[in-house]
């Protein structure tokens, strides 16, 4: 009987035999390596953002966000929520009172921020109560919770118009949700408001900004990174 490797040379296949290499790895703590991927961000000179390990210090004047990466979506590092964190600074007006609203909060980093930058008064929501559970243990950890108010809300049943406007708001939430619950999402903005959307693939950003186009805004910023484009719109006034 034949070997399994005469079988298939028979076939007209020439595999020569291998060999096993075996070596000695560096032993490495892998509860903590997986750090070195979450290094602290810089956002302007505003504002900056780091996990708690880091021994990273603020420059003068300069605000600190710090987060852990954990089961909620937001540590910064993400292009859209980096792109949010710079809208938020880009718009913040010293010695002015601006109110900001965070739609899909997820670890509650934008909603901090903006409280650290001088928002006032700043309110989010996210449909998911674990997010709600963690953005709350989040901005308690960083002392905002007096100034921030976290809610468990679900954007499609909200009031369709709202007596309560916002200076500026972030929805980084998927295309079409921002497409269908366009209506919501501007009656809460300020008429002179700034609104900025993100967490939208490229390919579908186009239909984003028409729709938000017939509702009276325009486009003012844009950044594509990787596959994500975001945006910042204004009013049309």
């Amino acid at each position: 009987m034949r070997s399994g490797l005469e079988q298939i040379q028979a076939c007209g296949l020439n595999i020569r035999p291998g060999k096993i290499i075996t070596r000695k790895v560096r032993r490495e703590d892998w509860a903590e390596s997986w750090k070195k991927h979450f290094k602290p961000l810089k956002i302007g000179r505003a504002l900056l953002v780091k996990p708690s390990w880091s021994r990273r210090r603020p420059r003068a004047g300069q605000a600190v966000v710090v987060l852990d990466p954990g089961l909620s979506f937001g540590t910064g590092q993400h292009p859209t929520t980096a792109f949010c964190l710079e809208q938020l600074v880009a718009h913040r007006q010293a010695g002015q009172l601006q109110s900001f609203l965070d739609i899909g909060t997820g670890s509650g980093i934008l909603a901090i921020g903006a409280a650290k930058l001088g928002y006032s008064p700043v309110h989010a929501f996210d449909l998911d109560p674990t997010s709600v559970r963690i953005a709350k243990a989040n901005a308690t950890h960083n002392d905002v919770l007096k100034h921030v108010r976290i809610f468990r809300r679900d954007l499609t049943r909200l009031p369709l118009r709202s007596v309560t406007k916002f200076d500026v708001i972030c929805a980084n939430l998927v295309d079409d949700l921002l497409i269908a619950q366009s209506k919501r999402i501007v009656n809460r903005l300020q008429p002179d408001g700034i609104l900025v959307v993100a967490g939208i693939l490229q390919a579908q950003f186009e239909r984003v900004r028409l729709v938000y186009a017939d509702a009276g805004l325009r486009l003012v910023a844009t950044r594509v990174k990787q596959e994500w484009q975001s945006g910042t719109f204004a009013t049309n006034q």
